[in-house]
């Protein structure tokens, strides 16, 4: 991605309205992100622990996504939708985010079962421990991290899809 200001995060949001970027606050480490290394930046708010938010480089431009969590599941494993990672129950929630235009003004969202924390973007880039007879193909890694932005960019392109 491409390196951004806060007033570049904040204008970026594409189903937000003016109240929620007047109080969204930004990650305590936004000024050290490492631009380059990330395909997609997710944050829980701070100072609002039922919210969450997503910024993709979507054709040259940046799109954000205003998120809300629902209560962690209770069950005993699940599987986040985005970098397809297998977590303890209550690491996986449901996110939800409102549609653009009038979609999202008659309340219509979207949601999908995501990391609690939003690390899906490092989740990918650890390695699995290897059995003592497993070899790690070539671009194994690089697979996991292709689809994890291509379906962090497809349930993104969901909350602005027909507005």
């Amino acid at each position: 991605m491409r390196a951004l200001t806060e007033a570049d995060v904040r204008a970026s949001f594409v189903n937000a309205d003016p109240d929620e970027l007047r109080v969204m606050e930004m990650p305590h480490d936004f000024l050290l992100i490492d631009w380059d290394y990330l395909d997609f930046f997710a944050w829980r708010d701070p100072g609002a622990g039922r919210r969450g938010y997503v910024l993709v480089q979507h054709e040259g431009a940046v799109a954000g996504i205003v998120l809300r969590v629902s209560e962690p599941g209770r069950a005993r494993s699940g599987m986040c939708n985005i970098c397809h990672t297998m977590q303890p129950g209550n690491q996986v929630s449901l996110f939800s985010a409102r549609r653009t235009g009038e979609a999202g003004a008659r309340g219509d969202s979207v949601g999908t079962y995501i990391c609690a924390d939003l690390s899906c973007h490092d989740n990918v880039r650890l390695a699995h421990p290897l059995a003592p007879n497993e070899i790690r193909a070539a671009g194994q890694v690089d697979f996991r991290l292709d689809g994890t932005r291509r379906r962090m960019e497809a349930f993104t392109a969901r909350v602005w899809a027909d507005s």
